[in-house]
């Protein structure tokens, strides 16, 4: 695909209105997340001085992804996602606007942010799966290569205004400050979403489909039938039993789905766990302070901005599932290296090399599950997904924190490195499982 046809197929995309709003919240949204994360993360270090307590503040933000999900994804399944976005970022808004009250006024207390922490991934163990469900539901198929993209594209465009703006924010406004912004921008997400179509569209009253990786454009070995026979629920206690063992016999049925899965779950785990060590190495080894704590930031959102838009052409040059493990091995050898990088310039270089490796890990598996999975079974299989690189990340960030506390950065980046070794082993699995005929996968 040339860049004049990939300009065109992403005009076409953007002259959906829903999907326009839908990038337009996300952008929003992420914008007040990033310097929500940033600011806590680095007022944490401040206050304590330890990269233990940071790692419980990472450990709080991911904790409810172990149970929530067990709801969320038959929830996910069983209401219209656009209500449900909406009514994720409005209680959040609220909670986090409360607590900037109490940071303008001089009485928050680590205790408080830890609450705020925790409330907050309660919302994010859902919304995620909800809105990457919602792509789904807004595109046809064969733009969900180029709506993956643009979905990246808007999450890490919001974190790298935030990333080069929190600095400078914190140094002003404080904590406060940073709270505040977040709370607003997370209810002109939800203004956005309100505007995303009208109507109740629950997915349960969609008529069992074919998956959409028939016209998807991808490779022959991501382009496979999922047709899973729908269950007649009885009652609402045993309907969402149903719905449970229905994803589970789904996701054995399918090795390809979970091999992909288990290589974007350990992708993700390190991605966020990586926030642990990314604030000890901008305070401690460059000493670079709030405001290069920021471009740090700032450059890997800009390498996953180039690497989403970049994702298209390289997918069509090169094998998807090849690129991949490429990514992931430069994720792996890359970050072993880090804490050696000692100018901060080409710090951030190096986080934007990261960054557009995560973006194409992001976009490939999450483009390849979509081309597999039918629509009423996607929250339930994003959820689950979501559980696995919960428990890692909630490990890696604990033992990062750790490491780079008693032991050495060194050490730690090289755990991290590790992780994402684990991540590129699981790609070539799925890699495997790809070539192989879909018989002999669900018979074998």
């Amino acid at each position: 695909m040339t860049f004049h046809e990939q300009r065109t197929q992403w005009a076409r995309l953007f002259r959906r209105p829903s999907f326009r709003f839908l990038f337009a919240g996300m952008f929003i949204s992420l914008f007040g997340t990033g310097l929500n994360y940033a600011g806590v993360t680095w007022w944490v270090l401040e206050q304590t001085h330890s990269t233990v307590e940071v790692s419980f503040i990472v450990i709080l933000v991911t904790l409810p992804g172990l149970f929530v999900p067990l709801f969320g994804g038959v929830l996910i399944d069983r209401v219209d996602r656009r209500y449900l976005g909406i009514a994720l970022d409005l209680i959040r808004g609220v909670v986090v606007l409360g607590v900037a009250l109490l940071a303008w006024f001089g009485a928050v207390e680590l205790w408080h942010v830890r609450a705020l922490m925790f409330v907050l991934g309660i919302g994010f163990a859902i919304y995620w799966s909800t809105t990457n469900s919602l792509v789904q539901e807004v595109v046809e198929p064969e733009q969900l290569m180029g709506a993956n993209a643009a979905v990246l594209i808007a999450v890490q465009g919001g974190m790298m205004a935030a990333g080069a703006l929190v600095g400078f924010v914190y140094t002003w406004l404080g904590l406060g400050g940073i709270l505040a912004v977040d709370g607003l921008t997370y209810l002109a997400a939800a203004l956005c979403l309100l505007g995303l179509r009208r109507g109740h569209h629950p997915p349960t009253r969609r008529e069992a489909e074919i998956s959409p990786t028939i016209e998807a454009p991808l490779p022959t070995e991501l382009t496979e039938e999922a047709v899973v026979p729908p269950i007649v629920e009885p009652g609402l206690i045993l309907g969402f039993l149903s719905d449970l063992r229905e994803g589970w016999r789904y996701l054995r049925s399918e090795p390809r789905v979970l091999a992909i899965g288990l290589t974007y779950a350990c992708m993700m785990a390190g991605v966020l766990s990586a926030n642990v060590l990314l604030v000890a190495l901008a305070h401690d080894l460059l000493q670079a302070g709030p405001h290069g704590y920021g471009y740090l930031e700032a450059g890997w959102a800009f390498g996953a901005i180039s690497g989403g838009l970049l994702s298209g052409v390289l997918v069509r040059r090169f094998s998807p599932m090849a690129v991949l493990s490429t990514a992931l091995a430069t994720l792996a050898i890359g970050h072993a290296l880090f804490p050696y990088v000692s100018v901060l310039a080409a710090a951030v270089m190096l986080n934007a090399v990261f960054g557009g490796c995560r973006a194409l890990g992001g976009v490939l598996t999450q483009s390849s599950i979509m081309a597999i999975v039918p629509r009423r079974l996607m929250g339930r299989t994003q959820s689950a997904f979501s559980v696995i690189s919960t428990l890692l990340q909630m490990a890696m960030s604990f033992s990062l924190g750790w490491l780079a506390k008693y032991v050495g950065l060194p050490i730690a980046f090289g755990a991290l490195g590790a992780l994402y070794g684990v991540a590129f082993l699981a790609s070539l699995r799925a890699r495997a499982l790809m070539r192989m005929p879909v018989a002999g996968l669900r018979l074998g």
